[in-house]
Order: C-alpha cells, then structure tokens, then sequence
C-alpha cells in the first residue's frame, strides 16, 4: 500500500512562502519581441555573465533565467541555450 504525501494529522502547518512564487517559470515577450520562458533566480552559487550588458553576475545576486520558446530545434535545444540576466537588463531588453 502506497503511503499518503498528504501532511500527517495534528502535524504543524506550514504557512505559504510568497517569495517563492517569484520563482515560477512565466512566458514573457522578450528581445525581438520573441516568446521566452522566464524564472527568476535567487541564491545561485555559480557566476555568469549577462548577455545584456557583457558583465558578471555574482554568486547570491538574484537575477533571471530565460529561454526562447520558438527554437527551431525543440524544446530540449531552447533550454540548453537559456541565458542569466541581470534583472534591469532584461527589463531593458524586453
């Protein structure tokens, strides 16, 4: 018999995390009025490099995470080219 993942009777319970809805995936237009899948990212420890203004992104800084959903090779090839942007360059870009 399968158990329940339902919380268990008189467990506490836990009270809803607003922050963490800011990390659902939400489709956006974005540079070249294309349609991208977008999700912002809190308390990465990995540094990249933002394609709107060419500088890094340090480790900690919250940033976004977007991919094109028209990419002409699927959608598997459009996640593994997805980008990290600083949240005001993508803002400017879109």
């Amino acid at each position: 018999m399968r158990r329940s993942s339902k919380r268990p009777w008189g467990a506490e319970h836990r009270p809803l995390d607003p922050q963490r809805l800011r990390g659902m995936a939400r489709t956006e237009e974005g540079p070249g009025g294309v349609s991208f899948t977008v999700r912002q990212v809190r308390n990465d420890a990995r540094s990249y490099t933002c394609p709107g203004c060419n500088h890094a992104i340090a480790p900690g800084v919250a940033h976004v995470v977007a991919w094109s959903n028209e990419h002409l090779f699927g959608a598997e090839a459009a996640l593994a080219e997805r980008r990290h942007w600083h949240l005001a360059c993508w803002r400017r870009a879109t």
